[in-house]
């Protein structure tokens, strides 16, 4: 009876972190970008009680075996993309297939992959994200003529020599390319930046920072390989960006709601398993008596 004792605490203690990740994608059902996550199972290890055999005439005896519970193999992120939802705001941007935006943290210079995109504009005109870290691509009038790849800054630098000097920015614009086109007072038009993305081989190896953060950018098979190196929307297998656009968490909220009873359901088994095997215990205790 020990073993159906212990099957019964795995069992409860499993469910419990299945439970506990159902509970974090139903919080983050309105997360910008989220993803949500599944817990996958394993059988723990079963006590061997009779080895197999066979015999010359093929008649050979079975093993046998006796489970001890279950544990937990694996807790997946599930990246499938969630759904644009139109925002109107300039600086909000989605991506429409694989890739992450890269942003630094300019204190640490730590880098992190994210694919939520409510930017807005600092007082410095850095792209940047709600918690100040800048986005990051190429800062230059002509990125495919060695453009430095770096913090984004949006302003009338680099304009035209034809720009009126009086001239000042109006608005600015994001193609799906990622090229951000700036526009004067004075008519005049020209790319600012171009905002690169990211992709990995093994997004699993990406671990979630909070704030919609994650990583681990160098374990997860990125683009350049040992040097990570985003490349442009649109190429390498990367997806577009749709600005003025957020995407919205992909967790499914009937499925998680069947997952939930599923669990709950578990869960009370294996709880009864260890009020029976506690009886039984009992039992066995009193035949001394």
């Amino acid at each position: 009876m020990l073993r159906a004792l212990q099957s019964g605490v795995s069992g409860i203690q499993q469910f419990q972190n299945r439970l506990d990740v159902i509970g974090n994608n139903i919080a983050n059902s309105n997360t910008i970008a989220f993803k949500s996550a599944r817990v996958d199972f394993a059988d723990a290890f079963s006590q061997t009680l009779q080895v197999s055999s066979a015999s010359s005439s093929g008649s050979g005896q079975a093993g046998m075996q006796v489970g001890s519970g279950v544990t937990t193999s694996s807790v997946k992120n599930i990246f499938t993309q969630g759904a644009l939802n139109r925002t109107g705001v300039g600086t909000d941007m989605a991506i429409d297939g694989d890739g992450f935006f890269v942003v630094r943290d300019p204190v640490s210079q730590v880098e992190y992959a994210t694919r939520a995109g409510d930017f807005r504009l600092d007082s410095n005109n850095y792209l940047i994200t709600n918690k100040g870290l800048r986005v990051q691509g190429f800062n230059a009038a002509n990125n495919t003529s060695g453009g430095a790849q770096g913090d984004i800054q949006i302003d009338a630098n680099l304009a035209p020599a034809t720009t009126n000097p009086t001239a000042t920015l109006t608005t600015f614009s994001v193609g799906r390319d990622g090229n951000i086109n700036v526009h004067m007072s004075d008519g005049t038009q020209f790319m600012r930046a171009q905002i690169l993305l990211q992709r990995f081989s093994d997004p699993q190896a990406l671990l979630k920072e909070g704030d919609n953060l994650y990583s681990g950018i160098a374990s997860a098979g990125p683009l350049g390989g040992t040097t990570p190196s985003a490349g442009q929307p649109g190429t390498s297998g990367l997806g577009g960006i749709e600005s003025s656009a957020l995407e919205l968490s992909n967790v499914d909220l009937a499925n998680e709601f069947a997952s939930l009873i599923a669990t709950q359901r578990g869960f009370q088994a294996s709880a009864r398993i260890i009020t029976t095997s506690d009886e039984i215990l009992q039992e066995l205790v009193n035949l001394k008596r």
